[in-house]
């Protein structure tokens, strides 16, 4: 049985996996972590790491970008592996990340379902296609009303899948409000949507001339993202330290 900590327990996406682990005869959760503690949970919450008293062999973050400092610090000194599914990250926190992974193993996702990270294939695949016979590329995401970032992490890892794809020759468009003129061809533009309780929708749009071609995903409930976290927290227990994907989860 994997001891596991979930740090930001009493968040949303932290009370899903909690019930998705409980489920679960393979992992438990022996602990959690969140600023607001008052919840009743079936483990032990902390307000901070440091007063964590139990053994855990891997931490699943859905905190906050805040938060994501001293969660570092504490997986680097306690070599504890961490899945990071907190975004909003900055690039300083980033760089953290890289140095984190020299010391235990990290695992980062900017989304945690299956079919998301299916959609990263194919939407590099498109982009080879596509692009190349002059199809404008757009990213269309929207979110509740919520959400702390803009656009969404799910947004930009598309897109930097579709440029990669494409040797980086691409720039990221977020507003096209102050501008006077047409569109840059070797642009990617991205565009956020916040509202309501929408759980996640993701649509990459390919406009070429006489023709649209349009891959979507859409996420009607968080338990795919925590079905996910749990599949690679089950993954990442005991492995080296190293930066790790959830192309490794599902490859495995």
């Amino acid at each position: 049985m994997i001891k596991m900590l979930m740090h930001g327990c009493n968040g949303a996406m932290g009370q899903v996996i909690a019930q998705i682990a409980e489920q679960d005869p393979e992992i438990t959760i022996v602990a959690g972590v969140d600023i607001h503690t008052q919840k009743k949970n079936d483990f032990p919450v902390y307000a901070s790491l440091e007063e964590v008293k139990e053994d855990v062999e891997v931490i699943v973050d859905f905190a906050s970008a805040k938060a994501v400092d001293g969660l570092l610090a504490f997986c680097k000194t306690r070599k504890v592996p961490v899945v990071l599914c907190t975004t909003g990250l900055s690039e300083e926190q980033l760089s953290a990340v890289k140095e984190a992974a020299k010391e235990t193993a990290v695992l980062r996702s900017a989304n945690m379902s299956l079919g998301v990270n299916l959609l990263f294939t194919l939407v590099a695949e498109a982009a080879k296609v596509l692009a190349s016979s002059g199809f404008d590329m757009e990213i269309v995401e929207k979110h509740h009303n919520q959400k702390m970032d803009a656009p969404s992490g799910t947004a930009l890892a598309l897109a930097e899948a579709m440029n990669g794809a494409l040797e980086n020759a691409y720039h990221y468009t977020y507003d096209r409000s102050q501008r006077r003129e047409k569109r840059d061809a070797l642009e990617i533009g991205i565009s956020a949507v916040r509202g309501g309780s929408i759980v996640g929708e993701h649509d990459v749009i390919f406009a070429g001339k006489d023709e649209v071609v349009t891959i979507s995903h859409t996420a009607y409930s968080k338990a795919i993202f925590a079905k996910g976290a749990v599949a690679a927290a089950k993954f990442l227990a005991g492995k080296e330290a190293g930066r790790y994907t959830m192309a490794d989860v599902i490859s495995q």
